[in-house]
């Protein structure tokens, strides 16, 4: 455990650990530390892969490159935080996701709390970023 929370704490950003659907149109998201709110709060950070294609709530379909023009736009969801730990954020979407469709979700260039430019992936080998529209 001690080992697990040494490296962990070695991560120069949050990662993403779990995704949940609590509405037909939310989904929770669970980062393993404090996000920077500005970063975690920008929709633009967020995509969502379906393997149907875009539409719902995705933005892109299974083997489509993540690119700043299929990111998820403000008109389409809008994210806020879930509570104030800065580690649990909703996203709203405009329309609910298709019911069946299996959607992953990949945020980038969230930063840390207390920094900024981050520029990478928020995901990793151990997330659980995958959720079945209901």
């Amino acid at each position: 455990m001690y080992i697990y929370q040494e490296a962990r704490q070695m991560v120069p950003h949050p990662v993403l650990t779990e995704v949940r659907q609590i509405a037909a149109n939310q989904v929770l998201l669970v980062y393993d530390q404090r996000a920077d709110f500005g970063s975690a709060t920008r929709i633009s950070n967020y995509w969502i892969r379906s393997n149907k294609g875009a539409g719902g709530a995705a933005s892109l379909g299974m083997g489509e490159a993540l690119t700043a023009a299929n990111a998820i736009r403000p008109e389409a969801a809008m994210i806020t935080a879930a509570d104030n730990t800065n580690t649990r954020f909703v996203i709203t979407f405009r329309e609910r996701a298709m019911t069946g469709v299996t959607h992953i979700v990949l945020p980038c260039f969230v930063s840390v709390e207390g920094m900024t430019g981050y520029g990478g992936a928020n995901w990793g080998p151990f997330s659980r970023n995958v959720f079945i529209g209901m």
